[in-house]
């Protein structure tokens, strides 16, 4: 199969590499679509993300949907031909976090695109039957790619306890600030308060959920006082203030990878009771995401502003720096499927 490879930072090529085999309790997906995540462009950049680093060839992206192909001994053949969303990690079932139901905080967690683990930027993987999740045929397959990060988006909705007539403040308006605001509005905010410092970007909010969008350049947030934030940016700055926006009792939720350490104000976390935490991707949020999309609470084909094929991928990891970019889409063409893989 075809493989697009990073090799090392800004260097990517296409690559040929044997068509996985399923185990036992996987099926083989034929890739139609993934999405282009700021994780994959940051390992493109620099090679690195915190701790995982890129020590040899890798393939990116955990964005992704397709059609299942082949299975595993232990999987029925009635899912050959389904399409699907594919939620793209292999938690250790065994572990503490995972009997716990928090599967995402497994420490053994296998996880697309995340050294030294591969990704879908290729024309076929394998995953867990139970993490390729049917989609129906109203839902595009751009769209199904998407369900990854609207279940960040989901994630965080449900960790700031939105809920009927919620005021909420999202700090960055890039796709995951663009679902959690979509989100958000389907979970019952009235008010959705999105700040960006680029122009189209908060422009493009009120298209996508949000009731208001303000630069915080020239418009404080500090006096919101608003029931829940969630911050998407990562901006230190953005997090302080968006703390400072928060009522007594409210919640407060970080998504955003930014600087690994940065001063916050505890006395007023404490004096107003506010509760901090972070997100770190998510745990049965695949059926929602269906939900969601199929009762167009939420549109993930109108935040695909371009599209790339396989082997022009360096291009697509680049793509958030066009203005007025939102999320860039790899469409992935197989070649045949050679028959021992069948």
């Amino acid at each position: 199969m075809n493989a697009s490879v990073l090799i090392a930072p800004g260097e990517i090529a296409l690559q040929r590499r044997e068509v996985p085999i399923p185990a036992a309790d996987e099926v083989l997906v034929e890739v139609t679509a993934v999405g282009i995540c700021g994780s994959d462009a940051h390992y493109f950049h620099h090679g690195r993300i915190g701790p995982h680093i890129v020590n040899g060839p890798l393939i990116l992206g955990h964005e992704a949907a397709g059609r299942i192909v082949a299975v595993g001994s232990e999987v029925s053949a009635d899912r050959i031909g389904a399409r699907v969303s594919i939620e793209p990690q292999r938690p250790d079932p065994t572990s503490s976090q995972s009997r716990a139901g928090r599967y995402n905080l497994c420490p053994h967690m296998e996880f697309f695109g995340t050294p030294p683990i591969d990704g879908a930027l290729c024309e076929y993987v394998t995953i867990q039957s139970s993490f390729a999740h049917a989609v129906p045929d109203e839902i595009s397959d751009e769209a199904a790619a998407l369900f990854e990060p609207l279940s960040v988006g989901i994630a965080a909705v449900q960790k700031a306890h939105v809920t009927g007539g919620s005021r909420v403040l999202i700090a960055g308006a890039g796709p995951v600030g663009l679902v959690t605001a979509q989100v958000a509005r389907a979970f019952g905010a009235t008010e959705v308060i999105v700040s960006d410092i680029d122009a189209q970007r908060a422009s493009a909010a009120l298209q996508f959920g949000a009731t208001r969008a303000i630069d915080p350049r020239t418009e404080s947030v500090r006096d919101l006082m608003v029931d829940s934030f969630v911050d998407a940016s990562g901006a230190p700055r953005a997090v302080v203030d968006g703390i400072a926006a928060v009522a007594p009792a409210g919640h407060v939720v970080l998504v955003g990878m930014g600087a690994d350490e940065i001063a916050l104000p505890v006395s007023l976390i404490q004096n107003r009771e506010l509760v901090l935490t972070g997100v770190f991707r998510y745990a049965n949020t695949w059926p929602i995401a269906r939900d969601l999309v199929l009762s167009n609470k939420v549109n993930l084909d109108a935040m695909v502003t371009a599209r790339f094929a396989l082997d022009d991928v360096a291009k697509a990891l680049v793509a958030d720096r066009v203005p007025g970019s939102i999320k860039a889409v790899v469409r992935v063409e197989p070649s045949v499927l050679p028959k021992e893989s069948r």
